[in-house]
Order: structure tokens, then C-alpha cells, then sequence
């Protein structure tokens, strides 16, 4: 079984966005223009808003390299 952390960083490269104009695509392909707007707005609750507030840090602090081995 993987930590919590490494779950969570799988689901970025695995979880579509459910809904709205990038419906479909994968949260780590979400634009940083995108997530920046959630983190002025306010992200959705649940795990969804989570995960973008994760995908939101991680491209914030040019990390999204790091998701690139993670990918299938």
C-alpha cells in the first residue's frame, strides 16, 4: 500500500476534472492559470478541492516536472 501522499500524487496524473471548460482533462495537465483561479475563488470541498489545491501548489512552485516518472 503507497503513503497517503504518494496516492494523492498518483490521482493528478490519473483523476479527469469532472466538470466545467477542462472537463476531461487530467488534474495535472489543468492549466496554471486555472488553478490560480480556484485559489482566488475558492476550491470546490472534497477530495476534488484537495487535489487541486495540491496541483495548484505543486505548479506554483514549478514542480510539475516531478509528476512526468508518475505517469502510465
Amino acid at each position: 500500500m503507497l503513503p497517503n501522499d504518494a496516492t494523492q500524487l498518483l490521482k493528478l496524473v490519473s483523476m479527469p476534472m469532472p466538470y466545467g471548460k477542462y472537463a476531461g482533462r487530467l488534474l495535472a495537465d489543468l492549466p496554471g492559470h486555472y488553478l490560480n483561479w480556484f485559489a482566488r475563488e475558492g476550491f470546490p470541498p472534497g477530495e476534488l478541492g484537495r487535489l487541486l489545491e495540491l496541483m495548484q501548489t505543486i505548479d506554483h512552485n514549478g514542480l510539475r516536472h516531478l509528476l512526468q516518472p508518475l505517469r502510465r
